[in-house]
């Protein structure tokens, strides 16, 4: 039977909100499938604003893979804005997808992709638009399965209480699994209802059914242990890693956003993974290893994708573009192939010891010249160590120096505040190099307009990095070196004004930790958060930390634990962790020892890139049965595994 559009219930709702284009749906490459046509029918959901969500490249991905297979029906749907929300509620429209406008609550999955713990509150919202009971447990045969995943799913407990269902790592595979699934059990005439499907879900393993795992704390607050309930449900719950990504050559035909997006481009992803061993990364640790894609199918897709779309930037996308091995060829290659087009090319930030001028000339050969950054993290060379980061003052200064010879005037460096064992000086230390670069950027350019931005960005401690046992600083201490950080760049009359400084203040920082690092009892605060009106709270100007604070004093009142419990916290070796039960791969021990390594200040170990150095054994090749794949163009392109 199917399931009608409300978009003529919507459409008079829109003159009276903003930005009301981001609603309507019908944009270049998105699909509008028939309804009866198909047997499972998901909705993908990015919880934050179209322009955000719009261009994200997991659901651009798993949009386009789902609707490649028969039977199947997938549609996109993002957190409305706070006006129609109203407007939606006072005329009894629910949630919708923009392909079809059909209601969420119709369909068979709901996918959420959480880039972000700060989207939460937004998930609320749609559930509750939707018509979901916000409680898994309430939830009856009737309702989609909510499923989540993303970078955030490597710790799901502080939503796991909303959740039926979540999946770790990559999602192309697994999402396609989780279908045939969805599918077998339907035309089985869905035995044992709701409850039997999430039990087929998580008895293969590769799916974590929270309600299907009992938590026990200690009186104190700390967990006791995560146990199964249910017999044939795994202890542990394993990441998914997809090998050969060119066999995964996606978005092909990415959707191109009707309003104003944050990426106005068609991104590749180049490679996935990353083994630098940043410390304070996560995306690093949970995302090894490293599997490159070929130079061929690299320009087969930047082809594709361009005359699909009509974009005229190309994204070369990975953890460090810089770092595919044949990062050279591709560059020249695709710079050659549009010159003389209005097609440019882009990479994001780039790691200092990666950066060539070569490179970045032909990235900019058919585009505009515009600023180039940079990640130091750490303003000192000691704090660098901590997080091994391992780039020294000669190292920026040597490839900025390059730089402004070069001909390029604005530079962007971007470091954190808050990292363990951190002081101010270590954070003054960003001024003394923010002020040599300029001064070295005038003597080689014989300029004055040389300019240099500093962003920093409060630093989180992540699940599954050696840092998820560390303390979080404090957020008057944070903005206490951040306003000294500020009164040092103007005091100098002879650089102040070509350094401009950007800084987010600690507060958002304390409660992204609160939610990284939370476990079943911060859904509680969630909640409370969400009633009193939490919505965005990844944008400054719809944060609240009164509000969050205020929700999680009244939810906690009961806990031998409050916010501070969970953020400024340092935990203990032995102390069970929320996420423990969730196998990125990497060795809980290595991970332990790694974060011992880092406390020696000045004398912090350096752990090398595997990719160039013989195995530190982190654990994730054996565990998960994969191996780095590099040089994919040449013969050989799997990397022996040698322990050190």
């Amino acid at each position: 039977m199917p399931i009608e559009s409300v978009f003529s219930q919507l459409e008079a709702l829109l003159p009276s909100v903003q930005k009301p284009v981001q609603y309507v749906g019908g944009e270049l490459n998105s699909v509008a499938r028939d309804w009866d046509d198909a047997e499972v029918r998901w909705a993908l959901m990015y919880p934050d604003a179209y322009e955000v969500g719009a261009p994200n490249q997991g659901v651009q991905i798993l949009y386009e893979v789902l609707n490649e297979r028969e039977g199947v029906l997938a549609e996109r749907t993002y957190a409305v804005g706070s006006d129609l929300e109203r407007l939606m509620r006072e005329h009894g429209v629910p949630q919708f997808t923009v392909d079809a406008h059909r209601p969420v609550g119709a369909f068979d999955m709901l996918g959420i992709s959480f880039a972000s713990e700060m989207g939460y509150t937004n998930m609320l919202t749609a559930l509750d638009l939707a018509g979901i009971p916000l409680n898994s447990a309430e939830r009856t045969d009737d309702h989609p399965v909510v499923l989540a995943g993303g970078h955030s799913a490597f710790n799901p407990e502080p939503v796991a209480d909303f959740l039926d269902a979540v999946v770790l790592g990559d999602g192309e595979e697994i999402t396609l699994a989780v279908t045939e699934v969805v599918r077998e059990w339907k035309r089985d005439g869905r035995p044992g209802g709701r409850d039997g499907l999430l039990l087929r879900l998580a008895e293969g393993g590769g799916v974590y059914v929270p309600r299907f795992y009992d938590v026990t704390y200690h009186p104190d607050g700390r967990i006791d242990a995560y146990t199964p309930n249910r017999q044939g449900v795994p202890w542990t719950v394993q990441k998914h890693t997809v090998m050969d990504l060119d066999k995964w050559p996606y978005p092909k035909n990415p959707i191109v956003p009707l309003a104003e997006s944050v990426h106005e481009r068609y991104s590749v992803e180049i490679f996935r993974g990353c083994t630098r061993g940043c410390r304070f990364c996560q995306a690093g640790m949970i995302t090894r290893p490293v599997r490159e894609r070929s130079k061929e199918t690299i320009t087969e897709m930047v082809d594709q994708g361009v005359r699909s779309s009509g974009f005229e930037e190309v994204g070369l996308l990975s953890l460090s573009s810089a770092d595919h091995t044949e990062i050279g060829d591709i560059a020249k290659g695709l710079a050659d192939r549009y010159e003389g087009t209005n097609t440019g090319l882009s990479l994001p930030s780039t790691r200092v010891d990666a950066f060539n001028i070569d490179l970045a000339n032909e990235l900019t050969r058919n585009g505009r010249r515009s600023g180039l950054t940079f990640a130091p993290e750490g303003g000192s060379e000691r704090m660098r160590r901590v997080i091994n980061k391992m780039v020294t003052e000669q190292d920026l200064i040597r490839t900025v120096t390059a730089a402004y010879a070069a001909g390029w005037r604005q530079v962007k460096l971007y470091f954190m505040c808050g990292l363990p064992t951190e002081s101010d000086e270590d954070v003054l230390a960003i001024a003394d190099l923010a002020k040599e670069v300029i001064r070295t950027g005038r003597e080689v350019s014989g300029r004055s307009d040389i300019r240099c931005t500093v962003s920093i960005g409060g630093f989180v401690p992540k699940p599954q990095t050696p840092f998820q046992w560390a303390g979080q600083t404090p957020y008057e201490l944070v903005d206490a070196r951040l306003h000294k950080l500020k009164a040092e760049l103007r005091s100098d009359r002879r650089y102040g004004k070509a350094i401009g400084l950007r800084y987010h203040e600690g507060q958002p920082s304390i409660i992204e930790g609160l939610l990284s690092r939370g476990d079943r009892r911060v859904g509680r605060v969630i909640e409370e958060v969400w009633r009193a009106g939490g919505r965005f709270d990844g944008w400054s100007e719809h944060f609240s930390y009164e509000r969050w604070a205020e929700g999680a004093a009244k939810a906690l009142a009961d806990e031998p634990v409050d916010m501070d419990w969970f953020t400024v916290r340092e935990r203990g070796e032995d102390e069970v962790l929320p996420w423990d039960h969730l196998d990125a791969g990497l060795d809980r021990g290595w991970l332990w020892q790694d974060w011992q390594d880092a406390l020696h200040g000045e004398e912090s170990v350096e752990v090398d890139d595997c990719r160039w150095n013989p195995c530190y054994d982190c654990g994730v090749c054996p565990t998960m049965g994969t191996e780095i794949q590099i040089g994919p163009s040449a013969p050989g392109r799997s990397l022996p595994l040698t322990v050190v």
